[in-house]
């Protein structure tokens, strides 16, 4: 068995792995050519990874230009510990303000904890400067160095 299979991490583990981390790297094209990185928080919806950011924003713009983004998640301070899950995705915008607010006030059970009743007023000032971003998933790679039990 290869060692790239060796590291694969399972659809299970993988979702476990989402659960886990808090910050995902979203890269879009920017204006000059050169890849777009840049910090989100986000949710795990019906398989899809979702986020949302402000409307205006530069990844905003580079994904009206072109709606395709890589996001990345990972962990892990020495080789043996690294984690990981990259995806290649088609950006979906939402700009509803209901849907931009019902999201955002899942991400802040999320973050912030308890029902959400906490940050209702200041989600749904924010919901119609934002966007809901929609990651559908093209491929992926993942890897666990774990797995090779510090074997290299």
């Amino acid at each position: 068995m290869s060692r790239r299979r060796q590291i694969e991490m399972s659809a299970d583990e993988v979702s476990a792995f989402l659960d886990e981390q808090r910050v995902v790297t979203c890269a879009t094209q920017g204006p000059r050519g050169y890849p777009h990185l840049m910090p989100l928080w986000y949710l795990v919806r019906d398989a899809s990874v979702w986020a949302w950011t402000y409307a205006k924003s530069q990844k905003v713009v580079n994904l009206e230009r072109d709606p395709r983004a890589t996001l990345q998640v990972e962990t892990g301070v020495e080789y043996q510990e690294l984690r990981g899950v990259m995806f290649e995705c088609d950006v979906t915008i939402h700009r509803d303000t209901p849907v931009v607010q019902a999201f955002g006030e899942e991400l802040f059970v999320r973050y912030a904890g308890g029902d959400g009743s906490a940050h209702a007023e200041m989600v749904a000032a924010q919901a119609p400067k934002r966007v809901a971003l929609e990651f559908h998933e093209r491929r992926r790679a993942t890897w666990d160095h774990r797995k090779l039990g510090g074997v290299y």
